[in-house]
């Protein structure tokens, strides 16, 4: 019994020691792990928020009448440039029956007002040759006279007007005749010769006629999200792209942004509007869609690492770097960072341009 157990004993012994023998053989059989490096490089880093949104003209004005009708004829197309007091369209009125058949009655009720008052001028005339009456009452009689016969030239005027929208000796400012009231490109027409159009008043804002801007003036509208909204600030410098347009950046500067936000798809949408800096004659047309640069910061031509070269102290979480001394020996070395892309990190002090910078977290080769 003694015996099989010092056996047992003995060959677990061997086993553990045979097993030891081979890990360790393992271990100093596998090829030491090499580190490669990288030195610094001089880069421009930018540090910046994007936004989604489209290219607007700065002020944008709509042409409406101020009487309804029919369009009669159109004389301009969208592209086409304007000034202020061209003629952009006629509107044939259709005339209303009920204020019609009302101004109709006006010019009745003038005519017997006219027609008495002529009676009456006549009989004070014949009363005035025979010394009956005074010359003021005779004057009295002549003004009573004209402001009737005023009347009835302003009811047949009226009765014209709401008939064809115009009348004799008024005819330059006929509200038929739609004149641009700026200077600048017709952007649109929506109406079409035969459609129906309704004036602009205290209780409709009318039919649109054409809408009118200056195109050498745009402006980029867009939405940053509320993560973004707080890095931001106005005046600061945008670089516009145009998805149309390839191969060019314009510049802008960031106007305005909005106190409030507003949700869309469960996130927080803040509006932006950066006024265009148009130094070429590239067109730009409103209503193409664009992404917008925000500019938080810039760094020219500086000393910088990439980022994934960068660690960071577990205890102080000052950023550092390994820079190798000898051939697989490094050292740490306490940094400075700058700005800061996302790839690339600006290095204000602690390293130089000759250095080799251990790539620590090298993906291990299989």
């Amino acid at each position: 019994m003694k015996k099989s157990v010092t056996i047992i004993i003995l060959l677990l012994i061997v086993i553990v020691f045979g097993g030891s023998m081979y890990y360790l053989y393992q271990k100093n059989s596998e090829d030491p792990v090499v580190y490669e490096t990288e030195a610094p490089s001089t880069q421009t880093i930018v540090k910046k928020a994007v936004a989604t949104g489209s290219i607007l003209p700065l002020e944008e004005v709509l042409i409406k009448p101020n009487i309804s009708g029919v369009i009669e004829e159109i004389y301009v197309e969208g592209g086409d440039f304007v000034k202020s007091g061209d003629l952009l369209a006629r509107i044939k009125v259709v005339p209303n029956l009920s204020a019609l058949n009302d101004a109709k009655n006006a010019i009745d009720e003038a005519k017997i007002s006219l027609d008495d008052q002529k009676r009456n001028l006549e009989r004070q005339s014949t009363l005035f040759g025979k010394g009956v009456i005074s010359k003021a009452d005779m004057e009295r009689a002549q003004v009573t006279y004209d402001q009737a016969k005023q009347a009835y030239a302003a009811a047949n005027k009226r009765y014209d007007i709401v008939k064809t929208g115009t009348t004799s000796g008024l005819s330059n400012a006929a509200n038929t005749m739609i004149r641009a009231t700026v200077s600048g490109m017709v952007l649109e027409v929506p109406v079409e010769v035969g459609n129906q159009v309704i004036e602009s008043n205290n209780f409709n804002e009318g039919t649109t006629i054409a809408a009118i801007a200056d195109v050498d003036k745009m402006i980029f509208e867009g939405k940053v999200d509320e993560s973004e909204v707080g890095k931001i600030k106005e005046d600061l410098p945008l670089e516009i792209t145009v998805g149309a347009i390839e191969n060019k950046v314009f510049d802008a500067v960031l106007d305005y942004i909005a106190p409030k936000g507003k949700e869309e798809n469960g996130a927080i949408q803040f509006e932006i509007k950066g006024s265009l800096k148009k130094h070429d004659t590239t067109f730009i047309r409103a209503g193409l869609s664009a992404n917008a640069s925000i500019i938080l910061a810039r760094a020219d031509s500086v000393l910088a690492v990439k980022e994934a070269l960068v660690q960071f102290d577990k205890d102080t979480k000052k950023p550092f770097v390994e820079v190798e001394t000898a051939a697989q020996q490094f050292e740490r070395r306490d940094v400075e960072l700058g700005v800061s892309d996302g790839i690339y990190v600006e290095v204000k002090s602690g390293i130089s341009a000759t250095d080799k910078l251990k790539i620590w977290n090298a993906l291990a080769e299989e």
